[in-house]
């Protein structure tokens, strides 16, 4: 653990960029533009790759309504790319454009813009984006995706600690593989058919319409959910050598575990890796820099879980329900398979942990961030669990046997021809050890322990792969790189509260986010998606490392957005911007980003 905490300082202080989820980097026109003439299109650039939809723009006129375009493609067949073309008789005023696709990691994500041609409007109506996202969708596709990483876990896992650590009576371990493997399938199918409405953000009752559900089944999370769907009957079959009683003979029983011989050794990897890989290939791992490196990390992260938390569960099962008890030799097989799965799990942690943040204030500073330190936590407290458990077996290896060891031939006694006699019961198997009993039941409850916390974190593992990881401006701005020489406007989104667990967000472009004098314009966003418009909006700058500012920009609402023509940034730097916001006449919130201003 300590060795862990420290790698991950270390690799955190020099991490690079964070990769996945599609950040927008650039759109044409730019927010909050003034052009003379109407565009004939509009074009986004993103980070990464990203999956478009029919409606993956909504462009809304100066009154809400909306404008009809034309088809949705890639601009120049550059897949990071997304673009709509307009009609030509776009009237004055200031347009509202919507968006959303799907990033190359399988998550939707939407956002919108405004630009103006003639003159902006002069007060800003109401409009309507579209969905952003459906409560009761995104709540049916979590928890499916929770019950497919509890399933695939339980199911690898237990398949792994029969193989392994070879208990005596594996019978009671086929409830939970069936059950696994039932659940793994309802779960794939339910988010196959979630897919289509999770990514409009529509409701679930759109998810059985025919065109939706077809195009899911040609995109790339629907065919990683058709193999994970075609994957199911061969694991089935590998799973049913698992032996229903304990009648067969040690060598019998070892063959049909799969778990002795090389070719049905490889054959259960093969299938667990196939498994880990439709999650891989379709999450955080698939985009962005070092993909290959990424995609074996998140599968040796995958199956390390698996066979420790899944594991984890087929102890417990065996402790809870077999009778006799395991054998001490069992529980110590596991012990070191724990080990060993544990410390693969901080390697590829640390690595992943460095990937997705990026730098040190998205660590505290991001859902993303907090999300990890809270897994970090959790897993910190599920290792302490695990030392408890290690404990109890050792003193259970080294407690004295009250039953044959296993493997060992009991001792016989003579008897008489026919029996023994009436007169003298037959001699009556030695009781197990009242300190034996006692440390399975200490070792019963501190594995259960551990299994009540690892359901835990395998929730706050579904929870952070389905959220953005930590960025920032500076990256994002990276990311899009300079165009013809000229370094792009610094483009900083921040989001803050408007009322008990509402959130709005303000964007606030700086251009061209060098020293001197600088164009501002700033964005407000309510808690769907469409424009807000706020009573108050300041803007503050500050350099803490030369004692410079703060330094107020003059923002005027200009309906719609707020600008300031001039603001001068005297030296280059990270520099601190507080935004505040007034959402009422007697309530106000400020929050704070770190720039960086080029020379």
């Amino acid at each position: 653990m300590l060795l862990g905490a420290l790698l991950v300082l270390l690799l955190l202080g020099g991490a690079g960029p964070a990769s996945a989820h599609a950040a927008l980097t650039s759109t044409d026109p730019e927010d909050g533009t003034v052009l003379q003439r109407a565009p004939a299109r509009v074009t986004l650039t993103f980070s990464e790759s990203v999956g478009l939809r029919d409606d993956s723009f909504r462009v809304l006129d100066p009154g809400g309504h909306r404008v009809r375009t034309g088809e949705t493609g890639h601009a120049d067949g550059r897949a990071e790319t997304a673009r709509v073309t307009l009609p030509g008789e776009l009237g004055e005023g200031t347009y509202t454009v919507a968006w959303r696709v799907v990033s190359a990691d399988s998550h939707p994500v939407s956002g919108a813009f405004t630009f103006s041609v003639g003159k902006p409007s002069q007060a800003a109506a109401p409009v309507d984006t579209g969905p952003t996202e459906d409560p009761l969708t995104a709540a049916l596709h979590k928890i499916a995706r929770y019950l497919s990483y509890l399933a695939a876990a339980l199911l690898v896992g237990t398949a792994a600690f029969t193989a392994l650590c070879r208990p005596p009576d594996p019978a009671p371990l086929r409830r939970p593989l069936v059950a696994a493997w039932w659940t793994l399938l309802a779960s794939t199918v339910a988010l196959l058919v979630l897919r289509a409405p999770y990514e409009a953000g529509t409701g679930p009752s759109t998810a059985l319409d025919p065109a939706a559900l077809g195009d899911t089944l040609t995109s790339r999370p629907g065919v990683l959910l058709l193999v994970r769907l075609a994957l199911l009957p061969p694991i089935a079959l590998y799973l049913a050598r698992t032996p229903r009683t304990t009648r067969t003979t040690p060598a019998a029983r070892t063959a049909r575990l799969g778990g002795r011989t090389p070719l049905a050794a490889a054959v259960g990897v093969a299938l667990a890796v196939g498994l880990a890989l439709t999650w891989a290939a379709a999450e955080h791992a698939s985009a962005g820099t070092q993909v290959p490196v990424a995609m074996t990390s998140a599968v040796l992260h995958l199956l390390a879980t698996a066979v420790w938390l899944g594991g984890l569960a087929a102890l417990l099962t065996l402790l809870l329900a077999a009778r006799p008890s395991p054998p001490a030799v069992v529980v110590a097989r596991f012990s070191r398979t724990a080990f060993a799965a544990v410390t693969v799990l901080v390697v590829t942690g640390v690595y992943q942990a460095w990937r997705g943040l990026g730098s040190w204030q998205a660590l505290t500073g991001s859902t993303y961030g907090r999300l990890l330190l809270a897994k970090v936590v959790l897993v910190a407290v599920l290792l302490g669990a695990a030392a408890v458990s290690r404990r109890w077996t050792s003193a259970l290896l080294s407690a004295p046997a009250a039953v044959p060891a296993p493997g060992r031939v009991p001792e016989r006694v003579p008897q008489p021809v026919g029996g023994p006699s009436p007169e003298e019961p037959p001699p009556a198997r030695p009781p197990a050890s009242d300190g034996a009993s006692a440390l399975r039941r200490g070792l019963r409850r501190s594995v259960l322990a551990e299994a009540v916390v690892a359901a835990v974190v395998l929730a706050v593992t579904t929870v952070l792969t389905a959220t953005p990881p930590g960025r920032t401006a500076e990256e994002t701005a990276r990311a899009a790189g300079p165009a013809d020489g000229v370094q792009p406007a610094s483009v900083t989104a921040i989001p803050f509260e408007i009322g008990g667990t509402a959130r709005g967000t303000v964007q606030i472009t700086l251009d061209p986010g060098r020293t001197g004098d600088n164009a501002v314009q700033a964005v407000v966003f309510g808690p769907d998606g469409s424009l807000a418009a706020v009573p108050e909006l300041r803007l503050a700058f500050t350099l803490p490392g030369k004692d410079v500012g703060p330094l107020q920009a003059e923002l005027v609402d200009r309906g719609g957005y707020w600008s300031a023509n001039t603001l001068t940034l005297p030296l280059p730097g990270v520099w601190t911007m507080k935004a505040t916001v007034r959402v009422s006449e007697v309530d106000q919130v400020s929050e704070e980003r770190r720039i960086r201003v080029l020379p």
